[in-house]
């Protein structure tokens, strides 16, 4: 279920300027309006962990961003705001209520939920859905409607490079499995994503935020960062939740994020090998557009 996410993290950099016990200077930052995005490999416990952690340190020197969180798609805000309503403390209840479906391991999430609620903070959804995505493949950026376009940006779609830079990681997420046609459809899903959740963090800038997303979505390169700057909103602050281990790429690898928090691997599978047991999607198939 998680596909395109899982398999890019048994693909992600590594970095040996962090530790087992990773550096932990970046969380004095998470103060004020700062705008902070913390990676993830969606199925490892140690990192949701970890992040709740800081979180809850952060919080308790009083800082009170609104959350924005990838598990959560657009169209569910306002069963998170009538969760909420309806039993204001109760964490699994808004997850019940908002988003507790198959492909995410919910339980990893349910302490990151509880703090928000915990501190009153906002809770947004951050997702752009696979429902949105299939239309994207099959529509261009214009099914998106005029409104999201302009406020998302993406009336202008990427340049060349950027283009093809994110069309590469998804052909790396997907083991080199998916023909070459297939790239682009995805490559705007994944656009989407990271546009969509830059807008909802320039909205509460001001207060600040936290995104809660996969290390793809985080990334300096390619992903929210970007997408800040071309919406004319304040730099974040971008960590990478990384595995130890995990396949070394190129010589920039550094740059893609401020900081790096290395873990042990999650025990899974190999997700290559489990990619392409699969049959292959249509260009258009709502199973095309997965997690990164």
């Amino acid at each position: 279920m998680l596909g395109l996410g899982l398999a890019l993290a048994s693909l992600e950099i590594g970095c040996a300027s962090s530790t087992a016990t990773h550096d932990d200077a970046w969380t004095a930052r998470l103060s004020g309006p700062t705008i902070a995005l913390l990676g993830e490999v969606h199925d490892n416990p140690e990192h949701h962990r970890l992040r709740a952690a800081a979180l809850r340190d952060a919080f308790a020197r009083g800082w009170r961003p609104a959350v924005v969180m990838e598990q959560f798609d657009l169209e569910r805000q306002a069963d998170i705001e009538r969760a909420r309503r309806e039993r204001p403390d109760d964490a699994q209840h808004l997850i019940d209520q908002a988003g507790g479906g198959a492909g995410w391991h919910w339980p990893d999430y349910r302490p990151l939920v509880a703090l928000a609620l915990a501190h009153g903070l906002p809770l947004l959804a951050g997702n752009v859905s696979r429902a949105t995505t299939t239309r994207l493949a099959r529509e261009d950026y214009a099914a998106l409607g005029p409104e999201r376009l302009a406020a998302w940006k993406l009336d202008a779609p990427p340049d060349d490079a950027w283009q093809a830079a994110q069309e590469h990681e998804i052909d790396l997420g997907h083991c080199g499995a998916l023909p070459r046609r297939m790239w682009p459809a995805l490559a705007r899903g994944q656009f989407a994503r990271d546009a969509a959740m830059a807008h909802l963090l320039a909205q509460h800038a001001a207060r600040g935020a936290v995104l809660l997303a996969g290390n793809g979505h985080v990334r300096r390169d390619l992903g929210v960062p970007r997408w800040l700057a071309r919406q004319g909103a304040p730099g974040a602050l971008s960590v990478g939740f990384i595995e130890r281990g995990a396949q070394q790429g190129d010589a920039d690898a550094a740059g893609r994020y401020d900081a790096v928090v290395l873990t042990a691997a999650a025990v899974r599978a190999d997700p290559c090998e489990a990619f392409r047991a699969r049959p292959l999607p249509s260009a258009t198939s709502r199973s095309d557009f997965q997690r990164a």
